[in-house]
């Protein structure tokens, strides 16, 4: 099958796409161009109408045939539109689909790994990326931080892209000759169908925990949206599941198609080893499918071994060799935002890292603990206008340092002091009584103060992230920024009068 140019997008019709369904005014539909936002609507154009989370598609059906829009996708015909209706029992699904269609199904002509779970997505990702390149495979990515097609990079806008902008990328990807593609799948997106019309090879489900819970409600809705993911496999594609969560493992019970364990503390079909870790990284044995091979990984913490083995068993899934999988996680040195190291020679450790749910944040800090020689500190917040729930249960996990610093992450339009009073809630068992600060830069420098030689400084919740939203405005503001110029302020004014603090080099992050 030719690859398609995704720079001429197809003419679909929709009588032979969808041959169930009815029309209304018409007996088919040339579809051109389509979209399911009436801004992007001109001549010609489909508009899908979307029922939406806070705003319901036919109350812009007028703006849509303003601008251009010649038929209407619809769930029930409207009577009251003098305009031809294709009448689907799912809009966002077949939207989806007419999407990949109008850009040549370009998921047929890509091995595509696509990573859903609470916790781990974009990592995996960019480790699956990493081995497919040093396999010489051309990849492509879309996820939390960035989207390529292989060539071109930008930075990202949402987890996954709207369905529109996925077969768009995916078509580029196909067109320029990229062969692979690792793509985070979000809940968000599996819910409103977002994927639909893209098949995939290897599905991976990382872990179930408490997130998004704003949007899904419950913890059983949130779940069954992670398990759509399986509705995309490619006849021969497999499901990679992690053994060692049990929200993850439990969807074990509804695979249809062929599944790939990973763990490391459950039996599983991909397992590792630990056989030493350290703040520069961890080596394992990797046991995929009975052979062996060890594997030194420069990214901190269990965790990421075990982010590790999805990515191998992934890379396995496409026939790539064991010594490239293990030469593809040895070059991955740093994933932005993912406990990344910021260092300007200071005598302890600092790591930035994306953390922003409970489970998340429990694994980060499990992980520096048993790293870290001194007293581990953690500056953490929680998001406004999302799940209050999991406020109290941040403060809970940040028991696991020895010092909490409690700020604020995104209070969006809520009052940050009473996002803080929720998170406090859950800090009755830390060690020490939370040391608490609104303004988030001064909370970075407080803790950065209060280090000593051998401590470990955690800064979690806002990772890669280069904004900070206070009310409905979005100031620039990058922990790692921070930190950094705080260390550089700290280091040269200290080291005329403190010697512990003189080095040799001085590394500096980014």
């Amino acid at each position: 099958m030719p690859i398609p140019d995704s720079s001429v997008p197809a003419t679909v019709t929709l009588r032979r796409l969808f041959p169930v369904a009815s029309f209304v005014g018409c007996g088919d539909v040339r579809v051109p161009f389509a979209t399911d936002r009436s801004s992007d609507c001109r001549s010609g154009s489909l508009f899908a109408v979307v029922r939406g989370h806070h705003a319901d598609g036919r109350e812009f059906i007028g703006d849509a045939i303003s601008r251009g829009a010649a038929a209407l996708l619809v769930e029930h015909p409207l009577p009251d539109v003098a305009l031809p209706q294709c009448v689907v029992r799912d809009v966002r699904r077949a939207y989806g689909e007419i999407c990949s269609a109008l850009h040549g199904f370009p998921s047929r002509h890509l091995g595509i790994a696509a990573v859903t779970g609470t916790n781990g997505k974009t990592t995996i990702t960019w480790m699956i990326r990493s081995i497919l390149q040093a396999a010489g495979f051309g990849c492509g990515l879309l996820g939390t931080i960035e989207y390529c097609d292989g060539i071109r990079t930008e930075r990202s806008r949402l987890t996954t892209p709207d369905a529109r902008s996925l077969a768009e990328w995916l078509g580029a990807m196909a067109a320029n000759g990229t062969t692979h593609a690792a793509m985070e799948l979000s809940s968000h997106a599996l819910d409103q169908r977002r994927a639909a019309g893209t098949l995939i090879d290897a599905a991976v489900i990382t872990n179930i925990t408490q997130d998004h819970f704003d949007y899904h409600e419950t913890f059983e809705a949130y779940r069954q949206s992670k398990l759509r993911i399986m509705d995309y496999l490619k006849p021969a594609g497999i499901a990679v599941v992690n053994v060692d969560d049990p929200g993850s493992a439990s969807c074990l019970d509804d695979a249809i198609k062929r599944t790939l364990t990973y763990g490391l503390e459950q039996p599983a079909d991909v397992s590792a080893t630990i056989r030493d870790e350290s703040l520069q990284g961890t080596l394992f044995t990797l046991n995929l499918s009975g052979d062996t091979i060890d594997v030194h990984t420069p990214l901190v913490g269990r965790h990421n071994v075990s982010n590790a083995l999805a990515a191998a068993a992934v890379a396995n899934h496409f026939g790539i060799d064991r010594k490239d999988i293990a030469a593809g996680i040895e070059s991955l040195v740093t994933v932005p935002g993912r406990m990344e190291r910021v260092s300007v020679g200071q005598p302890f450790e600092v790591f930035v890292d994306y953390a922003h749910t409970d489970d998340a944040l429990r694994h980060a800090l499990k992980s520096l603990r048993k790293l870290t020689p001194g007293r581990l500190l953690c500056v953490f917040g929680a998001g406004g206008d999302r799940d209050q729930l999991k406020r109290p249960k941040l403060g809970q996990a940040s028991a696991l340092a020895d010092l909490a610093v409690v700020t604020s992450d995104n209070p969006r339009s809520e009052d940050p002091e009473q996002i803080l009073r929720s998170i406090l809630v859950g800090c009755a068992g830390c060690p020490q009584p939370p040391h608490v600060d609104v303004d988030r830069q001064r909370a970075i420098r407080w803790a950065l103060e209060q280090a000593e030689p051998g401590d470990c400084v955690l800064i979690a919740g806002k990772g890669h992230e280069t904004e900070q939203i206070i009310g409905t405005t979005a100031h620039h503001f990058d922990d790692r920024e921070v930190a950094r110029e705080v260390l550089r302020e700290l280091f040269c004014r200290t080291t005329a009068q403190s010697p512990h603090f003189a080095v040799e080099s001085v590394e500096v992050g980014l």
